[in-house]
């Protein structure tokens, strides 16, 4: 080669990599064009965010204190390497998909100190993390999540004023710019509503050895992160808990080389979207299961809202936490072929001996009569009891035990995520599954050991009054979203909110009977609870035969018609059969709806059975008709649903 000629190449090739490590701002699309992240490179690192021409967000910060040393301060690049990825990843608890294409654009920003920052682009949202590679053992002192909105932007947040919380809070609505510092945090899922309508959904996925933060106003129309430091001195609360007395200077004490938590943002303009997004499932790890043939997500029967107390002609004996009362339960699961029954507290003499039951509770009886009956035991725990005892999943194991309830951990802190994966992962040695009740919200765990099949953090049906349409109807567009939801429903004792009044054992609902029944089609989760009592179900034969019928795992989902705060319709397959929900909050006038029947294989005719609101659903709560119809591709069924109103259906 001429010598000379190298020279300019050699040239060129210098001066287009000194312009590229001189930008300062750095561009990445969603493969689809319509979102758009703008990085820049300046004193800090800060982005915008922009959907279909709007900015949404403006000027979010990001940065990583390690011991001092606050990465994102000053970023000198180093490089930036980029690339599409187009894959399908066939998730084990596929809450809504099968089949979940993973179509990204990414772009890796390779910083001097030994860190990067990674983003993606996806179709229907954004997400970061930090990726450090400086060896040995760090101690994180604090991490930068900031936001800012352009505009003034409409929040539906759960708040905490303490690090504390079962997350089973109400939803709070304010605006971005009356949300002020000195008042209460908010935790992850948070859902913005931009001034142009865009909906933010934010979270985090690939959780590990790390803690979950909160956020608090920063006075600036946004909010920042603030995070629990790990405890370094705790004393027992109570059985069940134990309070934190001091804490460490950092939030995590982790390998030096790793991968943070992914920071994500669900972004669209349809709430239909929020419904079908698997964002959560594409960020997380895959299963570092080999063997998922034993874990089988189902229904199970569960005698604490009803107070264990079936009755009727038929019951002879004594009701109560004992061996006749669970067999009654199995006896019941089994009929309907519903797979588990839970045994709550109770159930042991001791909540901190898991190998003493009651002395009515002969444990092995049980699950021997529930073996016979081919369903599985599960049993309920303090996590305390849990970390206390470290041979328990094993002797578990051993007597035949399926599952097990976890509860009470009500911290998202270093030590309590860890907590988490270390028990998920010994379940998963002896062939136990997990759900985690009094828990922070699924953030990738139940990908990586997928025999973790649900969590609560929501204002579930346990809570008996205060759980209510109102409510309840944003939790398919936002707690939902991030994955399975331990919600309890199965009420037959179902009321309206200005004649509510229930409690154990005639437990009751706010929401018609309809409602009810659609919840198990809407609501996700590994684990779906049937929280009412045996004897209700009994006399309520077509809506328990419904209800047993549907399932945990999808194919496909379909949002058919969803408007935020209002109501949701949504179709569901498993296999040829179709399921549909709907759900509404409460309005003055009945809810009308078309839902065409395009979802439906051409050239078949299908039996519709549905479950839809009586004339009188509206005072009397549990009015409901049941209905056969024909029906083909393309046929148009109309919806009607009153207030706190619902249906249910199966296409089949």
């Amino acid at each position: 080669m001429n010598m000379k000629r190298f020279s300019v190449l050699l040239l060129v090739a210098v001066f287009c990599a000194t312009t590229v490590l001189s930008q300062t701002k750095h561009t990445l699309v969603s493969p689809n064009e319509k979102i758009k992240i703008e990085v820049e490179l300046a004193d800090g690192i800060t982005y915008d965010v922009f959907c279909d021409g709007e900015q949404i967000l403006d000027n979010c910060r990001m940065s990583l204190d390690v011991a001092g040393n606050v990465l994102g301060s000053q970023p000198q690049l180093k490089g930036t390497q980029r690339r599409s990825v187009n894959e399908i990843k066939r998730p084990f608890l596929h809450l809504k998909y099968a089949e979940v294409p993973n179509i990204y654009n990414e772009m890796l920003l390779k910083m001097k100190g030994n860190y990067s920052v990674e983003f993606r682009a996806y179709d229907d949202g954004i997400a970061y993390r930090f990726v450090t590679n400086l060896g040995k053992t760090i101690e994180v002192n604090d991490e930068d999540i900031t936001l800012f909105f352009p505009q003034e932007a409409n929040l539906v947040l759960q708040q905490s004023d303490r690090f504390r919380t079962s997350y089973e809070e109400r939803y709070s609505f304010v605006k971005s710019s009356e949300w002020h510092s000195y008042q209460k945090m908010a935790h992850y899922p948070i859902l913005a509503i931009t001034a142009g309508g865009t909906k933010i959904l934010m979270s985090e996925s690939d959780l590990r050895d790390y803690p979950a933060p909160f956020f608090r106003s920063n006075d600036a129309n946004g909010f920042s992160s603030v995070f629990p430091k790990v405890p370094s001195k705790e004393k027992p609360r109570s059985d069940k808990s134990n309070d934190v007395l001091m804490r460490h200077r950092y939030i995590a004490k982790t390998n030096g080389t790793r991968e943070f938590p992914w920071r994500y943002f669900v972004i669209t303009k349809d709430e239909g979207n929020l419904i079908e997004t698997t964002m959560g499932c594409r960020l997380a790890q895959d299963s570092k299961l080999e063997d998922v043939s034993w874990i089988k997500p189902g229904q199970a029967s569960w005698e604490w809202w009803n107070g264990a107390v079936p009755y009727g002609p038929e019951i002879t004996f004594k009701a109560g936490l004992n061996v006749e009362t669970y067999n009654y339960f199995i006896d019941f699961a089994s009929k309907y072929g519903i797979e588990y029954i839970v045994m709550d507290e109770g159930w042991a003499k001791d909540n901190m001996d898991p190998y003493t039951p009651n002395p009515d509770c002969d444990l092995h009886k049980i699950i021997a009569h529930g073996k016979e009956k081919n369903v599985g035991i599960i049993l309920w725990l303090t996590w305390r009891c849990v970390e206390e005892n470290p041979g328990l999943f094993e002797k578990f194991a051993e007597w035949g035990v399926k599952g097990v309830k976890i509860d009470f951990m009500d911290r998202s802190d270093q030590w309590m995520v860890n907590f988490y994966e270390r028990t998920v992962k010994e379940a998963a040695r002896h062939k136990i599954f997990v759900n985690f009740h009094g828990a922070y919200k699924p953030a990738g765990l139940e990908y990586t050991y997928p025999n973790l099949l649900s969590y609560e953090g929501v204002t579930g049906m346990e809570q008996m009054g205060n759980c209510r349409p109102e409510n309840s109807i944003y939790l398919p567009f936002i707690r939902n979203v991030v994955g399975a939801m331990e919600y309890t429903p199965g009420a037959m004792n179902s009321m309206q909110p200005d004649n509510y009044s229930a409690r154990r054992p005639n437990s009751g609902s706010i929401g018609t009977r309809a409602y009810q029944m659609a919840l198990f089609v809407i609501f996700e989760s590994g684990l779906q609870m049937l929280a009412d009592n045996p004897t209700l179900y009994y006399n309520n034969d077509d809506c328990t035969r419904f209800i047993a019928s549907v399932p945990l795992l999808w194919d496909e989902t379909k949002a058919l018609s969803a408007k935020l705060g209002n109501h949701l319709i949504v179709a569901k397959r498993s296999g040829e059969k179709w399921f549909v929900g709907g759900m509404s909050a409460e309005q003055k006038e009945p809810l009308v709806k078309e839902i065409t029947l395009d979802f439906l294989p051409e050239g078949k005719e299908f039996t519709l059975t549905s479950f839809e609101d009586g004339s009188n659903a509206d005072r009397q709560a549990m009015h409901y008709v049941k209905k056969v119809a024909k029906v083909r591709k393309g046929d148009t069924v109309t919806i009607k649903m009153v207030r706190n109103g619902g249906y249910a259906a199966v296409i089949e």
